[in-house]
């Protein structure tokens, strides 16, 4: 039998080639027009004010914590379950990470966790939709705007989710996507800052070009310091070619998870909750496992099997580096890392197979 891999791009190389060919005859590999256009069909699609393309999510959320002049000794309070990146970028800055526990049926930051833990250091709040599920979003960011804290949103994998009829991207000052393979808008590596601040589409621009703005006599005017995140034309071209498909490869990706819970409640796996007024992508098919089961000896089993699972994702704080550094575990994202166990999802799944080896190895 095939190997069964956790994730296939919902786009192939036969797709592309009027474009590479286009971006290779045309000798514009950088700023052209899908970088444009990619841009504006994002913007469109989220309902923001204005987005922009990057290397990666990391480097998106490094800019965006820039661009808030987060220093030293500043405290940024984060979700404790997600991908290092999450905290990696505001551990560079010298800011204070705090970890905020999460919700053991979303996944996503507690309200109380928020509010017991901003200070008069409290300078920014990095809100994470787990595995592309906003839930919860909406009462963090009225939170956030009680304080007068900015909220970042690390949406790398919520791209399409959406709260309250909004999607991510238009409902935090700022909002990060990544398009890493692992991503339902794939273009091997890169990324995208989402805004709904007018005021930070000012300074945007020439943080991610090396701080040029504009024209200066026939050389650029560099009006401050900045860098080169920018993404290519090639990589643009791909995401375009996805973005029209998101609404039909959402439904795609639900569905199969309707049919997970179907058949595996009953084993008594538990399927992250969506909140009643949540669309999310389901960019990873999560479930916490069964009391009596050691989840890693089941991912181990299924490779054997032919079918790659793994975990939810992290717990920030019991990562070795931030362990030994601030000694505070938050015990829900702990058990989260511990045991939760994430699923094939691909146009042309056999759901059922995964399901029976999953059955016959617990």
């Amino acid at each position: 039998m095939d190997f069964i891999k956790l994730v296939k791009p919902y786009i192939t190389f036969e797709e592309m080639q009027d474009d590479f060919k286009e971006i290779f005859e045309s000798g514009m590999f950088t700023k052209g027009q899908h970088v444009a256009g990619l841009s504006h069909e994002m913007t469109a699609y989220i309902g923001c004010s204005s987005t922009y393309l990057t290397t990666s999510a990391t480097t998106a959320l490094w800019v965006c914590l820039k661009l808030l002049d987060i220093k030293p000794g500043d405290e940024v309070i984060v979700s404790d379950f997600s991908f290092p990146a999450s905290v990696n970028v505001i551990e560079d800055l010298g800011a204070i990470p705090v970890f905020a526990d999460v919700c053991i049926e979303t996944f996503n930051m507690q309200p109380n966790e928020l509010e017991n833990k901003i200070t008069s250091k409290t300078k920014a709040v990095m809100f994470v939709d787990a595995l592309g599920n906003p839930s919860g979003i909406t009462k963090i960011a009225e939170i956030c705007k009680a304080h007068h804290i900015p909220l970042i949103e690390d949406a790398a994998c919520a791209i399409g989710s959406s709260e309250n009829g909004i999607k991510c991207g238009a409902i935090a000052d700022l909002t990060c996507f990544s398009f890493h393979p692992r991503k339902i808008v794939n273009t091997g590596e890169g990324g995208a800052i989402a805004t709904i601040n007018d005021s930070y589409v000012q300074s945007l621009p020439y943080l991610l070009n090396h701080g040029a703005l504009g024209m200066k006599g026939i050389g650029l005017d560099f009006v401050s310091y900045g860098y080169n995140f920018r993404l290519s034309e090639i990589q643009a071209a791909m995401g375009r070619k996805q973005i029209v498909k998101l609404p039909q490869i959402i439904a795609h990706r639900n569905e199969i998870r309707k049919e997970y819970i179907q058949r595996l409640s009953p084993y008594g796996f538990v399927a992250q909750k969506f909140n009643d007024n949540v669309v999310s992508n389901a960019q990873s098919i999560v479930f916490r496992v069964p009391a009596k089961i050691d989840r890693n000896k089941l991912v181990a089993n299924l490779k054997e099997k032919g079918i790659e699972t793994t975990l939810g994702t992290y717990c920030l704080s019991a990562c070795t580096y931030y362990h030994n550094k601030y000694n505070n575990i938050q015990p829900i994202a702990h058990y989260l890392e511990n045991h939760t166990i994430t699923l094939p999802c691909f146009i042309g799944l056999d759901v059922e197979r995964v399901c029976n080896e999953i059955v016959n190895s617990i």
